[in-house]
């Protein structure tokens, strides 16, 4: 049987006002039946919810594209493998979502929906389980790191220097998810802020936001000589490696992380490319990062940082929001972009850039996390909690 895109669509788009309600319900029904599987996630459920409804959406709206859905279904089930998720989970999982969508999508629910919905699943899992398999033969489930160096730049922020047991392939922009012994089954996204080195460290820039389980401990219970737990890398907010456009980069709080990152692999790559490193932040108290960043544009002629303040009315370089600064400071015809930040921040840069005539398809980002993890103030490229 074939993939039916827009049958699963339709009936999709009958329970995504329904979306929390539905997890909801997912999970009970899930764990209901299967009291095992429970063990698997997480002690408080909630951003557990968001992120199945996000990924759900992510997989529904990308049917008409396989080749973009299986790399993202690839790297999912490669993810889930920390988890502890094996090929028998599957189908408790397939027949839990048929129940809740049957359930949500009331009077579109046909036979039709149902066999779709079936065949879109089993493809899916299929996809995921496999590449978990494959990934077994080659990876561990996670890395174990221990913290090398802890530097507390601000009560609520610190950069957190890591070194794994074991090789942890990455590509600058990635992300990767961490989890601490204070919280087990707890992982949180953080991404990494430097390009990969030969001596295999990596460094994240974490903020600690209210309630944030991971980003507290992280910040304010972590001492060097700390382990944690590391996912494998994610995200495709990377560079062509092919690409000789010159770049602009813009970075709203510590979405600077992943940004600062590529700026390190281009300079490290030896090829003469143009950069410009636009940092948005409030106050100069927030720009945490400006004496190493300062360094690394001392280390390269070709690229240049820029700091955008939006409280500082006395500030001699570019005031305001640093989408509404892009016009003024530079012609960015023949550039490719990359935007990390909070995700309204990232919207407003994206949309920014089209009136200024950049083709969408070279401005990069992660929105898709963005959306489901930012805060206000807190990067979308994914740090969060």
């Amino acid at each position: 049987m074939s993939l039916e895109p827009r049958i699963v669509k339709e009936s999709f788009n009958r329970i995504e006002p329904d979306g929390e309600k539905a997890t909801a319900y997912f999970y009970g029904r899930l764990f209901a039946e299967n009291p095992r599987l429970r063990a698997l996630f997480p002690p408080a459920m909630d951003l557990q919810r968001d992120r199945l409804f996000h990924a759900l959406t992510r997989i529904v709206w990308s049917l008409d594209s396989p080749e973009t859905l299986s790399a993202y279904l690839g790297q999912l089930g490669r993810d889930h493998r920390k988890f502890g998720v094996l090929r028998e989970h599957y189908p408790a999982v397939g027949d839990a979502l048929i129940a809740t969508l049957r359930r949500f999508a009331a009077d579109e629910w046909t036979p039709e929906a149902e066999a779709a919905w079936r065949e879109a699943y089993r493809t899916a899992a299929a996809i995921m389980v496999d590449s978990a398999e494959q990934d077994a033969a080659q990876s561990p489930p996670w890395w174990v790191a221990e913290v090398v160096e802890h530097d507390r730049r601000a009560p609520d922020l610190a950069v957190i220097t890591l070194r794994t047991a074991q090789p942890l392939p990455y590509r600058a922009g990635q992300y990767v998810t961490v989890q601490t012994a204070r919280w087990p089954r707890v992982w949180r996204p953080y991404s990494i802020a430097n390009a990969p080195r030969s001596d295999g460290l990596l460094r994240l820039h974490v903020r600690a936001v209210p309630g944030g389980w991971v980003s507290g401990a992280l910040v304010r219970h972590t001492r060097q000589g700390d382990t944690v737990s590391l996912g494998p890398a994610m995200g495709t907010m990377t560079l062509d490696p092919d690409g000789d456009r010159d770049l602009l980069l813009v970075a709203g709080g510590t979405g600077l992380s992943p940004l600062k990152a590529i700026a390190e692999q281009v300079i490290m790559a030896g090829r003469r490319r143009d950069v410009h490193l636009v940092v948005g932040a409030r106050t100069e108290r927030d720009l945490y990062d400006l004496p190493d960043l300062r360094l690394l544009e001392s280390s390269y002629p070709s690229l240049r940082v820029v700091p955008v303040l939006s409280d500082e009315p006395d500030s001699d370089g570019p005031r305001g929001p640093v989408s509404d600064a892009l016009e003024r400071l530079h012609d960015w015809d023949g550039h490719d972009a990359y935007v990390s930040g909070p995700a309204d921040m990232i919207r407003r840069t994206v949309g920014e850039l089209q009136r200024l005539g950049m083709p969408l398809e070279r401005v990069h980002h992660d929105l898709l996390e963005a959306d489901k993890l930012a805060v206000p103030s807190v990067p979308a490229s994914p740090s969060r909690l």
